[in-house]
């Protein structure tokens, strides 16, 4: 995966519209268009390799859209600028982390000390409740 070159297809591919956004900021929530909402086609990304495509559609199928569109909004600051550039950014990590090969986890069984002290803690733990018994009708 090369970034400068998923950095661009995003800066130059990606369709960005801008609207009013929600929280603090007084009378610039009102006049101000500072949400940003980043809307990314996936099916010919410049930078990915096909394997690496379809790890993308597959780790993202959920926040992909029907017409194979990876949508971000983006209202943390005040300014729009900042705002895009975070767009851009979330952009860049969802496509890094989502087409990066993940290790197969391999099962592995506990070790036999470790087996041996957790019956061994059972055992004490049973004799403790034991313990707590009330006295039978044989005891008096």
């Amino acid at each position: 995966m090369d970034i400068q070159l998923v950095r661009t297809w995003i800066e130059t591919d990606g369709e960005f519209s801008f609207s009013r956004s929600a929280g603090p900021g007084g009378q610039n929530v009102n006049k101000l268009n500072t949400k940003v909402t980043l809307s990314l086609n996936i099916t010919d990304p410049q930078g990915l390799t096909n394997s690496e495509l379809e790890r993308l559609q597959k780790m993202l199928q959920n926040r992909i859209s029907g017409d194979n569109r990876l949508v971000i909004q983006v209202q943390d600051t005040r300014s729009q600028i900042r705002n895009r550039e975070i767009a851009v950014l979330r952009a860049m990590e969802l496509i890094s982390f989502s087409v990066q090969k993940r290790k197969k986890r391999r099962p592995t069984l506990p070790t036999s000390s470790s087996r041996v002290r957790r019956l061994d803690k059972k055992k004490q733990r049973g004799n403790i409740k034991k313990s707590r018994k009330n006295p039978g009708i044989d005891s008096y």
